[in-house]
């Protein structure tokens, strides 16, 4: 959250959900959860690696003679292309693993899946240890990994892919599966942003698999896919467009233009693209997309409501806001009388969000707070005021308030989310000072500053504890209290020094010469400039004229 103050005076504080004019709710509060899914095996077996309860390599009896139902690959005939496998009760038992993982996990048993997995990895470590280092331990550690990946835990997962990296790195590129594994190795490996690391596991998958199966497979696609996310990720858009394409086109060929299989890397090149700035490009890609679902589903199908969101995202950051908020109507329609689609679905409340934030970027806030009191009022009939989401739409609501400045009914909400999320979490949870900041934000408004300071100093000492006296969060907090401060009177040298201090958490996280740091700057000169310590104020004006020039000829240019 952060405060704007012109020519130092603090004229107004406002955060930046109403910055600039643009309102940004959310779906979830922000609580450093990740997101992680367990990922399939892109081969032409459609299974999931997976290793059931405490076994090992050897106590499953793997890696003899297969007992008769060995699995060719798509490239028929010869006997080159023909892919032995781990024997089929192998591959039972590990698929009976990871669907018991998958399982624990969708039910909510966090604790029973770490027992399971841990039990694995001690067994298939020891094995390891003992010296057996063959495609079966890789196997079983790919499932374990994918397993952690799964949880969260990504201290677990860089760990195993070491062990993983050292046994890949001795085997050869005919074991059976291990296309797969190196595939599920890039995917981690890109979760952990080691985009170089993922893009030579993949470029190994893909060499193995082109080997087999030529290279306009479909068998490549996976790998392909995960290519292009690295990257993208990795800021080589260009080149990651060039895999999306060729993807696209290997789909084309094999199946045809109008596949539902192609959704998938169109919509992958399609966000690229809006990241690039490319709306247009993207939009034509969105478009695609809605076509082939509505001849392959018919006009009313959830699908097609979804594709009809991307595409009015690409429309809305092409500038063309009323077609987009037209789209964004039709597919909210469209996914409400979806058959397959529940009134609470998170599908529909992020789409219902979207478009409230759409129509209050264009000034009509009446519409888009129905919006966010129907996300409210669904969510308190099927999941109660103790919901997470039930308190973030409180505060969407409240935001929409501010901006339209009826400060009396924003600070009602917010006071009722507060009270919310203290019995819920604690109030020295971290989360809670989000709130509190945006309390003390419409507090200050309304002109209570006395209390607005202190929901700001607590605000402070609470992230001071959570975050670390430099991080972010602080800074944010140094911001709005400073704002208060100044309004109320109180030191100036006080003021300054919190003003530095917030400096120097800015210069770290945004860089000596960011727009932050400038506006940070302005304070500093100007209360030196009150305070009369003209020596100590030129090493600052001078920062801050350089700046300014420079940022001069940048809008020039």
């Amino acid at each position: 959250m952060s405060i704007t103050m012109m020519s130092g005076l603090c004229p107004s504080i406002h955060s930046d959900l109403l910055q600039k004019g643009i309102i940004k709710f959310f779906v979830q509060p922000q609580k450093g959860k990740c997101n992680p899914r367990l990922y399939v095996v892109p081969n032409n077996l459609s299974r999931c690696l997976v290793f059931r309860c405490y076994a090992t390599a050897k106590s499953l009896h793997v890696g003899g003679p297969a007992s008769g139902n060995q699995v060719s690959s798509a490239v028929g005939g010869s006997a080159k292309s023909q892919r032995k496998l781990l024997g089929d009760n192998f591959e039972m038992k590990l698929e009976g693993l990871f669907s018991e993982i998958k399982g624990m996990i969708k039910m909510g048993n966090k604790g029973d899946a770490l027992v399971l997995l841990e039990a694995n990895y001690e067994a298939v470590k020891e094995q390891i240890t003992a010296g057996d280092k063959t495609i079966q331990e890789a196997a079983i550690l790919d499932v374990i990994a994918l397993g952690y990946m799964a949880i969260g835990d990504f201290k677990m997962v860089e760990s195993i892919l070491n062990m993983l990296n050292e046994i890949v790195h001795d085997l050869g590129d005919d074991e059976p599966l291990l296309d797969s594994i190196l595939t599920h190795m890039g995917s981690m490996h890109s979760t952990l942003g080691r985009f170089d690391n993922s893009m030579l596991l993949y470029k190994r998958a893909l060499e193995i698999l082109e080997r087999n199966h030529g290279d306009n497979s479909t068998s490549l696609v996976m790998p392909l896919l995960g290519m292009g996310k690295a990257l993208g990720s990795a800021g080589r858009a260009i080149k990651a467009v060039d895999i999306y394409n060729r993807i696209i086109s290997i789909l084309e060929s094999n199946l045809g233009a109008e596949s539902k299989e192609i959704a998938v890397p169109l919509n992958a090149l399609g966000n690229l693209l809006i990241e690039e700035g490319k709306a247009e490009d993207a939009e034509n890609a969105f478009m695609r997309i809605v076509g082939i679902y509505t001849k392959l589903y018919g006009k009313d199908d959830q699908r097609v409501g979804m594709a009809m969101c991307s595409l009015a995202n690409a429309k809305c950051a092409k500038g063309d806001a009323d077609s987009a908020i037209k789209l964004y109507k039709t597919a909210l329609q469209v996914l409400e009388h979806s058959k397959s689609m529940n009134l609470d679905d998170s599908i529909l409340e992020k789409t219902r969000i979207d478009l409230a934030e759409l129509l209050h970027a264009v000034g009509r806030e009446e519409e888009g707070r129905q919006l966010l009191g129907e996300c409210l009022s669904t969510t308190k009939k099927y999941k109660g005021e103790e919901d997470p989401s039930f308190v973030t739409h409180v505060i969407n609501l409240a935001t929409s308030y501010s901006r339209s400045k009826n400060y009396v009914e924003a600070e009602r909400l917010l006071r009722s989310s507060l009270e919310i999320m203290k019995r819920s979490v604690g109030p020295d949870d971290p989360s809670v000072t989000f709130v509190m900041l945006q309390l003390a934000v419409t507090l200050y408004n309304m002109g209570h500053d006395e209390e607005a300071e202190q929901l700001a100093l607590e605000v402070l000492r609470v992230r001071e504890k959570a975050f670390g006296d430099t991080s972010i969060p602080v800074g944010e907090a140094l911001d709005c209290l400073i704002c208060i401060q100044k309004r109320i009177g109180r030191d100036d040298d006080e003021i300054l020094h919190l003003l530095k201090r917030n400096l120097s958490i800015q210069e770290k996280a945004f860089g000596h010469e960011s727009e932050q740091v400038v506006e940070t700057l302005k304070k500093i000169v100007f209360f030196m400039d009150k305070l009369g310590i003209k020596d100590h104020k030129l090493p600052f004006q001078r920062r801050l004229t350089l700046l300014r020039n420079k940022f001069k000829q940048q809008i020039q240019y």
